[in-house]
């Protein structure tokens, strides 16, 4: 018979198995900072020796860190699937730049489409407000602000999609993102583009997405990123010319 006997588990290990499904489900974020030992233990209910075996565990497997002093934190562990070669290839070549939109309007469209069929209504909320957060500082021209909260939508919405792959491959881009890699998040809040034309397509994106509208969430979404490419190609054009500008500046000053 194909029956084995039962070992009572370890508190160690349920503490493991706990911690690991925090960090795959994306709710513990990288770099983010585990309680402190006392109150963690306190928390799980276990002793802490059996929260340090576990830490340790965790340790050896790569998912925490400690930082002298300062405590145990998730690993970063997101950009692993990029060399630091590829990444420097990357944000040297134009190339790279709209393949990374056009992957992002796949994967976000899919997304966009699962959130819709299943996410909850709390993860609806989410995003419901952090839209209200880019509508209440829209008036304040802020780039930086803006491009934060921009960010936090388009992740809740990935978040919303339960695909526990999609939300960490798309963690991992979006974090070359921030750092620059493809471009510079904030040269679409500046003056030249409409903020009100961004902040109209991430409304149009919500109210899709609250009326449960899997394939207008997921036309919003393309829409919205459609529009991203065409602004990056003027903006890039734009640089060109303005090059151009200067080199027959100088060449007619004789500077």
């Amino acid at each position: 018979m194909p029956f084995q006997p039962v070992a009572a588990e370890k508190l160690s290990q349920a503490v493991i198995r706990q911690i690991e499904l925090l960090i795959l489900r994306g709710i513990l974020r990288p770099g983010e900072r585990l309680p402190s030992e006392r109150e963690l233990a306190e928390r799980l209910e276990v002793s802490r020796p059996s929260l340090r075996d576990a830490v340790a565990h965790l340790q050896e497997q790569g998912l925490l860190s400690t930082r002298p002093g300062a405590g145990i934190y998730v690993a970063d562990v997101l950009g692993s699937a990029f060399s630091p070669a590829l990444i420097e290839l990357f944000a040297r070549h134009d190339e790279a730049v709209f393949d990374y939109l056009s992957f992002r309007r796949d994967m976000e469209g899919l997304a966009a489409e699962r959130a819709a069929l299943h996410g909850t209504d709390t993860d609806l909320q989410v995003v419901q407000a952090i839209f209200e957060k880019m509508e209440q500082v829209h008036s304040r021209k802020n780039a930086e602000e803006d491009a934060r909260l921009d960010a936090q939508f388009h992740m809740a919405i990935i978040e919303a999609s339960h695909n526990v792959v999609m939300l960490h491959m798309m963690r991992s881009m979006y974090e070359l993102l921030r750092g620059g890699v493809f471009y510079n998040r904030q040269v679409m809040f500046k003056q030249r583009t409409s903020r009100t034309a961004l902040l109209d397509q991430h409304r149009a994106i919500n109210e899709a997405l609250q009326a449960r509208d899997a394939a207008g969430t997921r036309a919003a979404i393309e829409a919205h990123l459609d529009y991203v490419e065409r602004c990056l190609v003027e903006h890039r054009k734009a640089e060109r010319h303005e090059e151009i500008a200067r080199q027959r500046l100088q060449q007619t000053t004789g500077g």
